[in-house]
């Protein structure tokens, strides 16, 4: 099991960009794929993308080309570099380690994409 905190969130104008931190204590970080999550109120959990312990990348379909994650194992850190931002971007985005199911989850950063 890894902690993880979450940071980097915050109001943006559409257009713009926000980078999301994911800060994890443990030993084991680099052998952990990595995600990141966002939910927005009256709709379920969506991924938004993945990256596995050997730097392969996934993106849901409605933030490819525009949302790009990455990791450093040296600093136990993965990061969701988010530019072009659209208000339907707006949510809690949540970092997991490990899978959904039995994954360990963070607490959450509220992005708000608002003119």
């Amino acid at each position: 099991q890894v902690q993880l905190v979450e940071s980097g969130g915050g109001l943006v104008q559409p257009g713009g960009s926000l980078r999301l931190s994911c800060a994890a204590s443990g030993s084991s970080f680099s052998i952990y794929a990595m995600a990141w999550y966002r939910q927005s109120p009256g709709k379920q959990r969506e991924l938004v993308a993945f990256i596995t312990n050997g730097g392969l990348t996934n993106y849901a379909a409605s933030v490819k080309g525009r949302f790009t994650i990455s990791r450093d194992n040296a600093k136990k850190t993965v990061y969701l570099q988010m530019n072009s931002l659209k208000p339907e971007d707006t949510a809690v985005y949540y970092c997991n380690a490990g899978g959904e199911r039995l994954g360990s989850w963070g607490q959450g950063t509220q992005v708000t994409v608002s003119s």
